[in-house]
């Protein structure tokens, strides 16, 4: 008895200094944690002002989405906006005491530690949503008890600083759930194409089991354990009372949906989107695929429907006139067993353009039934056929066929397309040749449509954009509206004849003819222009002078390195593309303004601040407008026929593009290419029924490049075909025929409900009788005479004499001064 008392006093001593042991290291952690780890702690209160790494998102400007950029797909969604079963299913597989708890969940880490203990593994648990919104936002993923130390006092504060719909908010936006989608509104459309209050029960579960392991559960890559995964979701979803039996039976039953989903965009326009892209990347740099920015170009989604259907549907039909390529391969018809053949059969092949795969079913003599992959089948009938003739080379075919067994046979694989404007299909194949259009609205320079290839998929190289191709007879407008500054009018006689010139900036002796190979003699200005005679225009350029036009040129947007410095100037040799051509042309069309052309409105920040607003200089719809030009445009036009007015304020100045050309000059230009509408080259379109269209097509040396650049007052258009190697088109292949009907297909549907717009004579233009046959002034005794317009200072030049001698000299070796 006496012994054990003895002991006491010992382990009251050894107590007392546990406890105190005990006391100093409760002090020494609190102390390390006051002012060691909470100070160091990050500051939460960035969260209620938190930017997601989001995508660009670029838009038409009405609104629709044409494209995203960015490493991580997300889809930033408010709590009110999350559908109670899609946040019921999240708490069910990784926080059920969600709404109960202070942040942590005490018991859960206990359960884990006590796991530490019998097992010597750490093992992930115990972390509630609160826990996972701090890691995530401010911690690394290392599994340090320290790091979890800082987990715990974050989550604490975090729950002190925000509603609890917010804390959840941020768990749903942030998360990764697999192939690249960050949050769940991105993973509804990653797997399955839809918004989230459109996706069922079923896919709500799938989603919300993939925090945990968004490999190991997913649907795609490992659609067995993802499906075990799912149940379990389900299950917990019916343990607490989330859903009734009934629901979780079908739930169970319903198979995995679940498919990687293209980019759902609404405007289909993705060489406009990589124009903004890289226009964006220069300014911002890599923030442009993170900070979500905003940005709403100048395209007009109908106008942009209509350029990418004429564009394809021109390309086709020149594709259809030389002929079929052959098939894209043979398959065994016996692989037909599977549940979906088409799409087990066709998987290896892309749908391009407006064109899908297809394998042939069966033939009969006059039709053939294919298989596509959505395991449709479709007859295509002998009409939708026949073109069919083998591809032998640009200008020869092979045999007509007389049936589709000529064409076909049973297992080809093939490509077909649905006709423009109806039900039925056709046999297609993605087209050899390339195309492009673009249209701007002349009045500001806005970008309404562009289209730079036949589609992205198969090339990215924008043809609308960055190409450099010769213009052709597109050229010519500028040329004549030189001539026309310099003192020509359009009665004018010019000698249409053979001609040989040993030109120094040529590299040898150039012998130029006319696309008919005919000469006319004798030849008014507007007759040249309107039937694009060619010897005409190398006689007006030598006279006028090479200098003077190209500067002349420079004035509507061209590059002077890109114009040649010789007479082959006169036949558009220089280079150019159809967005530098429209910009070119929205001179004529706007009343004689330059406008620069731009394709972004505005672009705003993730949170709706206005980063970048255009404003463009506009084309002045009446006559008050800025005619001053600028000391440049003097100094590079002397003698031009640019006017100027007075009386106009500072604002004006800065709201009103400088003109170029007088309204007098601007009315003879646009009579001119009236005309080639209504008796040139380009009459293919008065098939549209419309008087106020306006244009020049354009064909290079051996049909290389086709075009048709062309305008309404409040549209301009430019489409080009040609090939990407400049290989030549083929026989007859001019603009008028390969590029005019991709222009007529665009601007029938665009100008649908636009009124006709006549053309207005400006003061300084009188309207006089001429002799055609001589250009001189004539009375209405003359039968022959016809109504010619001139500018008022240009009318003693029809008077007494042409200002330009008719005669023809016989030989071809003549100098050029010789033929005026």
């Amino acid at each position: 008895m006496t012994q054990r008392y003895q002991f006491r006093p010992i382990f009251l001593s050894i107590l007392k200094f546990a406890v105190a042991c005990g006391l100093l290291f409760t002090v020494a952690i609190a102390a390390y944690v006051k002012f060691i780890i909470i100070p160091e702690l990050p500051d939460t209160q960035s969260l209620t002002n938190i930017q997601f790494q989001t995508p660009l998102s670029v838009f038409s400007e009405d609104g629709l989405l044409i494209a995203k950029f960015g490493e991580k797909k997300r889809i930033p969604i408010s709590y009110a906006d999350i559908p109670t079963l899609q946040v019921n299913a999240f708490l069910a597989a990784e926080d059920k005491d969600f709404f109960n708890h202070n942040g942590v969940d005490f018991m859960g880490l206990m359960r884990a530690a006590t796991q530490l203990i019998l097992t010597g593994k750490k093992k992930q648990g115990g972390s509630t949503i609160t826990m996972q919104v701090a890691r995530n936002f401010f911690l690394s993923n290392e599994k340090t008890y320290l790091r979890k130390l800082r987990e715990i006092l974050l989550s604490f504060v975090i729950e002190q600083q925000l509603s609890k719909q917010e804390i959840l908010s941020l768990y749903l936006n942030k998360i990764y759930l697999g192939h690249r989608s960050y949050g769940i509104a991105a993973a509804a459309d990653v797997y399955y194409g839809k918004k989230l209050a459109e996706l069922t029960l079923a896919q709500k579960a799938m989603i919300a089991g993939l925090p945990k392991a968004p490999s190991a559960f997913n649907p795609i890559t490992n659609p067995e354990r993802a499906i075990v995964r799912r149940d379990y979701v389900l299950h917990r979803l019916y343990d607490l009372n989330y859903i009734q039996q009934d629901q979780l039976e079908s739930a169970l039953a319903e198979p995995i949906s679940a498919n990687l989903q293209a980019a759902s965009y609404e405007l289909e326009a993705s060489y406009v989107a990589e124009m903004v892209r890289d226009e964006l990347y220069k300014t911002y740099g890599e923030d442009t695929y993170t900070t979500g920015m905003q940005v709403y170009t100048t395209i007009n989604a109908r106008q942009q429907k209509a350029a990418t259907t004429a564009v394809r549907d021109g390309l086709h039909q020149y594709d259809k006139r030389h002929g079929y390529r052959g098939v894209l391969g043979r398959i065994d018809l016996s692989n037909l067993e599977s549940n979906s053949p088409g799409a087990a059969l066709l998987a290896a092949y892309e749908n391009i353009g407006e064109t899908v795969p297809a394998v042939v079913i069966s033939l009969a003599e006059k039709s053939i039934t294919v298989l596509n992959k959505n395991d449709h089948f479709i007859d295509i009938a002998w009409d939708d056929l026949k073109w069919a003739w083998p591809y032998i080379n640009e200008n020869r075919q092979g045999k007509e066929p007389k049936q589709a067994a000529d064409i076909l046979s049973a297992g080809d694989i093939i490509r077909i397309r649905q006709k423009p404007g109806g039900p039925s299909f056709e046999l297609a194949q993605v087209p050899s040749v390339s195309g492009s259009l673009v249209a701007i609205n002349p009045s500001n320079g806005a970008l309404a449509a562009l289209v730079g290839g036949y589609a992205f998929s198969v090339s990215k190289f924008n043809l609308a954009y960055q190409a450099k191709r010769q213009p052709g007879s597109g050229f010519k407008p500028f040329l004549y509206s030189a001539a026309l500054s310099k003192g020509y009018t359009t009665a004018t006689l010019i000698n249409d004849a053979p001609v040989v010139f040993d030109d120094a900036g040529l590299e040898q002796q150039w012998r130029p003819e006319n696309y008919s190979g005919k000469f006319f003699g004798p030849t008014r200005l507007r007759e040249a222009l309107t039937h694009s005679r060619n010897l005409v225009s190398i006689r007006v350029l030598r006279d006028v002078g090479v200098n003077y036009v190209r500067n002349f040129a420079v004035q509507f947007g061209f590059d002077p390195a890109d114009l040649p410095k010789n007479l082959s100037l006169s036949l558009g040799s220089g280079s150019s593309n159809p967005y530098q051509m429209a910009t070119a042309y929205s001179v004529f069309a706007n009343g004689g303004f330059r406008v620069k052309p731009f394709f972004i409105d505005r672009v705003l920040s993730y949170s709706g601040e206005v980063l970048f607003q255009a404003k463009p200089l506009v084309a002045p719809s009446n006559n008050k407008a800025a005619r001053t030009p600028s000391l440049q445009s003097h100094a590079l036009i002397e003698n031009s026929p640019i006017t100027t007015t007075a009386g106009l304020d500072a604002t004006e100045a800065e709201t009103y593009a400088k003109a170029i050309i007088s309204p007098q000059l601007n009315f003879i230009v646009n009579s001119l290419l009236r005309d080639v509408v209504k008796h040139g080259t380009g009459r293919r379109a008065l098939s549209l029924g419309r008087t106020d269209l306006a244009g020049k097509t354009g064909t290079t040396n051996d049909q290389r490049d086709a075009w048709f650049n062309g305008f309404h007052p409040s549209l301009v258009a430019v489409s080009w075909v040609g090939f990407d190697n400049s290989q030549p088109l083929g026989g007859r292949e001019t603009g008028g025929k390969a590029a005019l009907p991709i222009w007529m297909a665009f601007m029938k549907e665009t100008l649908k409900g636009v009124p006709h717009v006549e053309l207005s004579q400006p003061d300084g233009i009188v309207g006089m009788l001429i002799d055609p046959d001589n250009g001189f002034k004539t009375g209405p005794a003359n039968p022959k005479a016809i109504i010619e317009y001139f500018r008022e200072e240009n009318l003693a030049s029809i008077e007494t004499a042409s200002p330009i001698s008719t005669s023809i000299q016989s030989d071809p070796q003549q100098t050029i001064e010789a033929l005026f």
